[in-house]
């Protein structure tokens, strides 16, 4: 068995007591400051931090909500610069979410983006079932991935022979701690830390693996350094013209693990500031992160997959500042699984347990038990993810399932009055089961492709199952994408 780099595992232990601590520091001030106006057993303090998240702490958040290992570790394991699109993309995401979406949250005083639903539709129970969605997304999908991505990674980066599930358990644990003790507000101040020191080196990852080869391409396959994807790449081009802009839309406007951190400011202008800040990161930085390292892997070790980035931060890297990275991507790991946890624990108590087990619960006592729970499941799927042949792929993939059909009860709501929630309801099950069918039935042209007409056709039937109980679906006025966030 291999043992551990005293250097590295020193500066390792350092750095991620000096963020906790400087986390605690910072919320306790941000506490303080907010003084006898925050309830502490609110909702509002616990999931949207008492409104007091200003925008570099909603930017930090939002980033580090996004950037973990599964994209760090995912996409640089495809190894080519292809994979910037999802990034590139994402800006116009993050748009939607500040000019369109997130003036109706705030407009209509919301905690949960589902709580828009309810509002347009009249109807708890669609607002439950959407939760549900979500959680079935967050329990399954993001949480355990996140534990095995990040537990991936530091096996990788510091050489150790330790099996992955203790490792993976060791993370959920101790990031459960910060949604559990401090909500919102500390999940969001240790992002904002963590990004700093994440967003940094990686940069210098960056640097280094390219110097690593040279800045010297040659040899590389034409088809991993082209922006325009064939048609059995991961993004065939004109992927980017249909499905993708609609991934964008769902994953940054309607998601909660996003939406929550742009819904905690004090005032929308504030969050809105935070959400352009996190795009002017997202353009500017986090494409060559995600996909610059891999390649250069590429170069010196071949075709590695999801090992490739951590193989080439110890390839590159001394072992102090392997150590500090380690610590850093661990910070992003726990940040991210966090914030995960908390807009789980939020959609739990606010769409579920309030509306349908107890209206007034001990919201601490709750957050606690209902985060533990899913701490416990989320560890135990980690194994079902382990020798995946492409996380990143797998994700988006599967993000399908929910996106499309979810997405698709937002547009009606925003577009449309007059849709009753039942036909809503039917459509999403629809397309739950519409893309299951894509996924592992008949796959009739690439699962972006896919996705939109997932959307489309749960639109369409919505609207004619609307029809059919009786109901009729008029255009909002001005119901324009441009005027979305007006009505």
């Amino acid at each position: 068995m291999t043992s551990l780099d005293t250097t590295q595992t020193s500066v390792f232990i350092a750095l991620t007591i000096f963020m906790a601590l400087a986390t605690i520091w910072q919320v306790r001030r941000m506490s303080a400051k907010q003084g006898s106006r925050a309830d502490a057993n609110s909702n509002r303090e616990y999931f949207l931090a008492g409104g007091g998240l200003t925008w570099p702490f909603i930017a930090g958040s939002i980033t580090l909500t996004n950037l973990s290992t599964d994209q760090l570790v995912g996409m640089n394991g495809q190894q080519m610069l292809l994979l910037a699109w999802w990034e590139l993309s994402a800006v116009a995401g993050l748009a939607i979410l500040a000019l369109v979406f997130l003036p109706v949250y705030y407009r209509e005083g919301c905690t949960t983006t589902t709580e828009l639903l309810q509002k347009r539709y009249n109807s708890p129970g669609l607002r439950a079932l959407v939760s549900a969605l979500f959680l079935a997304g967050n329990l399954l999908i993001y949480l355990p991935i996140t534990l095995y991505t990040g537990a991936l990674f530091l096996r990788t980066v510091s050489g150790a022979d330790v099996p992955l599930l203790p490792l993976a358990a060791v993370l959920g644990v101790v990031g459960s701690l910060y949604a559990i003790l401090g909500g919102l507000r500390a999940v969001a101040v240790y992002d904002t830390i963590a990004g700093v020191g994440v967003l940094g080196s990686a940069l210098a990852i960056v640097w280094l693996a390219l110097t690593a080869i040279g800045w010297d391409f040659s040899g590389i396959p034409a088809e991993r350094l082209t922006l325009v994807g064939g048609p059995e790449s991961p993004i065939p081009f004109p992927t980017l013209f249909t499905g993708m802009i609609f991934i964008q839309m769902f994953y940054w406007s309607t998601n909660q693990n996003i939406t929550q951190r742009a819904m905690a400011a004090p005032s929308l202008r504030e969050g809105q500031k935070g959400v352009f800040a996190a795009g002017i990161i997202r353009l500017i930085i986090v494409p060559a992160i995600v996909v610059l390292p891999g390649i250069a892997s590429y170069k010196l070790f071949g075709p590695l997959g999801d090992t490739a980035y951590g193989r080439i931060v110890a390839e590159v890297m001394p072992s102090w500042a392997s150590g500090a990275f380690a610590a850093f991507m661990a910070a992003a790991v726990l940040t991210h699984y966090t914030s995960i946890l908390n807009s789980s624990t939020t959609l739990w108590v606010c769409d579920i347990h309030e509306a349908y087990i107890n209206r007034t619960p001990n919201v601490g006592r709750l957050n606690t038990v209902i985060s533990l729970s899913f701490v416990a499941l989320s560890i135990a799927l980690v194994p079902v993810y382990d020798g995946a042949a492409s996380i990143i792929n797998l994700v988006q993939q599967l993000n399908g399932l929910l996106s499309m059909p979810i997405l698709a009860a937002f547009i009606c709501g925003l577009v449309f009055s007059g849709i009753q929630a039942r036909a809503v309801m039917l459509a999403l099950l629809f397309g739950v089961g519409l893309y299951a069918v894509f996924t592992w039935v008949w796959t009739p042209a690439h699962y972006i492709h896919l996705m939109l007409v997932t959307l489309l056709a749960t639109i369409s039937v919505a609207l004619a199952t609307n029809r059919l109980l009786g109901g009729t679906a008029v255009l909002r006025r001005g119901a324009g994408t441009a005027n979305m966030a007006a009505h």
